[in-house]
């Protein structure tokens, strides 16, 4: 029998490479055995116990003096330490008080950007670019790398249906499917290849688990719902970054079914550690255990840190408690020494997978952290994704992109900002001139100043009206209004939800007054969740959502803006009608009594309000593009497909407008009949392209049996034989649609 050289030579490769790791793990078993074999059991205690320290907070103050515990050598980690200065410092410390040398690992939140600032991880998402993501995280790990940090506490992989919660703007959005590829694009850029290169950082996915989902959109709320959606909707993001080889996973801070997840085996235990064999290690979040208290299933600190350990938490985040409870715990047997054992070991072999057993000061250079931070290539880097993340909700009269010869009246309170266009979780971004405005990024393209004024008009929350008058007078000689404006980038994030999701103070109020001046507005945003823009969309002639596009948003808005950069983004999270709709996404199931819509001849006994639509205002998956796209010839390779076979879909992609650009071509499917409900639709590929004006574009997909697989009413992951549908188009909305059928 002859082979193929070529796969033969992989092949060995690949062989060779599994034999090179395994050789690795066992040098590193051996290591780790030796190590903990000459620690006592206050040294492997310290292990699993983390401190904060003076840089940014994050959470509620403890008053524990990090200094303090690392010469007494109870500290296994330190979080919001950065700087190589700094960290050498702290790392010089430790060691010269370790009786055996075990270095400390530097954590920090490092979410979209270092020092060079990404757009927001739902703006990225927006994007539907996976490998922009994987660059994004990329950047941000070389930078933190050579500023001394080892480990970042990202990616955050909720799924959240709910805009109202502000760490939305964390994450990848409504759907399963993109968070997953999302996921596991952040944690390769983040890790690379090689935890042992001197320039990547140690991923953590987080909040395991569901923390999305908390009732009424109130960050740290109870969390509610049966076992299918748990691990249908919420967990397999999570999944994913298990598959990309994560190393680390957070705790969240909400229950599931009446156990706080800090303290539940049913997740860290069960299905983490033992069904899906993550082989890293679990850190809380901020003070979770102390919260197991106030959550009412401990009764005091040591009962948390028992029920905390008994899980499978392996390190806790500041609070304090295993350092002072684990050994009286295992004296009195409420915990084993087993437990501690696996605990230590698995933050030990993260701190050697990171080389930090050969080299702690290996990432301690001053002259690689000055050349590393901001360079042109990241700062390019960042503007690039940025323009991906650009989504174009509206364009009435194609009044977008802007001419250089109009005259444009920039107004809005963001219109010259620095500091709230970098958004929250912004590392250690600068936010004080470094950040590029909407107004530099626009006087770099119109040299004729005479062409653009700037004004502020009003504030973003202020009632202030006085500076109102002056920004009426030059819209009012302008030929088109650009209007900048959304939140402030404190109110999305952690503890930043919200009940009312509008623009913000007198801001509309402002839209309509310019509206009055019988000129095109353009409203441009800058915000870290949907917001309810219905009044807008009914008045704005166009609406771009930048986000919060981070250190060259200015730039990235003012390319868009004039037609440098055709935008190409695509929702990640439904925009509702108003607020009375969430939570509202595309993904839902059918009722026994669905609303069709304003067509259905029934219309009072059916699933509907009386007040408006069931349908959002601008629904997952969409976003305009300069150019048109027009679908056609949807082809399935088969009406049958075998179970454990595959099936091939394809489609026409033409470019009908006038200017190049990229077009996400989204694949969607339904599963007409089931042991259980399912949902209308469910996003199943994507493929982002970039096709030239007048050109055409056979686009190819394929499923698996995979894809069609769910839990059945026997809680199964199985496909079940039975209908399909197919959908193909630019949105959620896809109107492109054909059939076929799972047989055995």
């Amino acid at each position: 029998m002859r082979y193929n050289k070529t796969l033969l030579l992989l092949l060995a490769c690949s062989m060779s490479l599994f034999a090179q790791k395994a050789k690795d793990n066992t040098k590193r078993d051996q290591f780790i055995s030796g190590l903990m074999a000459k620690m006592t059991i206050d040294e492997k205690i310290a292990q699993t116990v983390q401190y904060t320290a003076d840089g940014t907070v994050t959470g509620p103050k403890t008053g524990i003096n990090y200094i303090d515990e690392i010469k007494r050598g109870n500290v296994g980690s330190i979080l919001n330490a950065t700087g190589v200065k700094y960290t050498r410092e702290l790392q010089k410390l430790n060691l010269d008080n370790s009786r055996l040398k075990i270095p400390l690992i530097f954590g920090h939140d490092v979410i979209h950007g270092f020092r060079t600032i990404f757009p927001i991880t739902l703006g990225e998402a927006a994007s539907w670019d996976l490998s922009a993501v994987e660059l994004s995280a990329r950047v941000a790990a070389r930078e933190a790398a050579a500023a001394g940090v080892h480990w970042t506490f990202a990616p955050m992989v909720d799924i959240s249906r709910d805009p109202r919660w502000g760490r939305v703007s964390e994450g990848s959005g409504e759907d399963t499917y993109l968070g997953s590829k999302m996921a596991f694009a952040r944690v390769r850029g983040f890790q690379g290849h090689d935890l042992m290169s001197t320039d990547v950082i140690l991923a953590c996915t987080k909040h395991f688990a569901a923390y999305g989902a908390a009732e009424a959109g109130r960050d740290y709320n109870t969390v509610d719902m049966s076992e299918r959606v748990l691990r249908e909707t919420y967990l397999p993001p999570f999944k994913a970054t298990v598959d990309a080889g994560v190393g680390s996973f957070m705790t969240s801070f909400n229950e599931i079914a009446g156990v706080p997840a800090t303290a539940s085996k049913f997740l860290l235990r069960d299905i983490l550690k033992k069904e899906w064999g993550f082989k890293g290690f679990v850190v809380t979040d901020y003070t979770a255990i102390n919260e197991l208290i106030p959550h009412g299933v401990a009764r005091d600190s040591a009962h948390a840190g028992e029920l905390a350990m008994v899980a499978g938490v392996d390190m806790e985040m500041v609070g304090g408690i295993y350092m002072k409870n684990l050994k009286k715990l295992l004296a009195e047997k409420r915990v084993t020494e087993a437990q501690i054992n696996d605990a230590c070991r698995r933050v030990l072999e993260a701190k050697y997978d990171l080389g930090l057993f050969t080299d702690p000061y290996r990432q301690s250079s001053e002259q690689r952290e000055k050349a590393e931070l901001t360079k042109k290539e990241n700062l390019d880097a960042a503007l690039m994704v940025a323009n991906k993340s650009m989504v174009l909700l509206k364009n009435s009269n194609n009044v977008l992109p802007l001419r250089k010869e109009q005259k444009v009246a920039f107004v809005g309170p963001l219109v010259s900002d620095e500091h709230n266009i970098i958004g929250s979780w912004a590392a250690t971004g600068d936010r004080s001139g470094f950040a590029v405005s909407v107004q530099e990024g626009v006087n770099k393209i119109v040299t004729d100043k005479n062409k653009v004024t700037f004004d502020k008009g009003v504030e973003i929350v202020d009632s202030r009206r006085d500076m109102m008058q002056a920004a009426l007078n030059n819209a009012r000689k302008a030929d088109v209004i650009v209007a900048v404006m959304g939140e402030f980038e404190n109110m999305t994030g952690e503890a930043a939800s919200r009940t009312n999701i509008d623009l913000p103070g007198i801001q509309k109020e402002f839209l309509a007054e310019l509206k009055k001046l019988g000129k095109p507005v353009v409203l441009v945003l800058m915000n870290g969740r949907p917001l309810t823009l219905t009044w807008e969309n009914d008045n704005m002639d166009a609406i771009l959502e930048a986000w919060y596009p981070g250190t060259m948003g200015g730039d990235a808005i003012a390319q868009t803006l004039y037609g440098i950069n055709n935008p190409s983004g695509k929702l990640p999270m439904t925009f509702p009608r108003n607020i009375g709709q969430i939570p509202l996404y595309y993904n839902h199931k059918n009722t026994g009594r669905p609303y069709l819509g304003p067509s259905d001849p029934e219309q009072k006994y059916k699933s509907r309000y009386i007040d408006v639509d069931n349908s959002p205002l601008y629904p997952f998956g969409y976003g305009l593009s300069y150019s048109t796209f027009s679908y056609s010839n949807l082809k399935l390779s088969s009406a049958k497909m075998q179970m454990n076979g595959k099936l091939k879909v394809s489609v026409d992609v033409t470019n009908t407008g006038n200017y190049d650009g990229e077009e996400v071509i989204q694949l969607y499917v339904r599963d007409v009949v089931g042991s259980v409900t399912r949902p209308v639709k469910e996003l199943k590929g994507f493929k982002k392209l970039l096709i030239k004006k007048g050109q055409k574009q056979t686009v190819d997909f394929e499923l698996t049996t995979e894809d069609l697989k769910f839990y059945n009413i026997d809680m199964k992951f199985v496909a079940e034989p039975g209908d399909f549908e197919v959908f193909v188009g630019g949105s959620s909305d896809a109107i492109l649609k054909d059939k076929f059928e799972l047989v055995k």
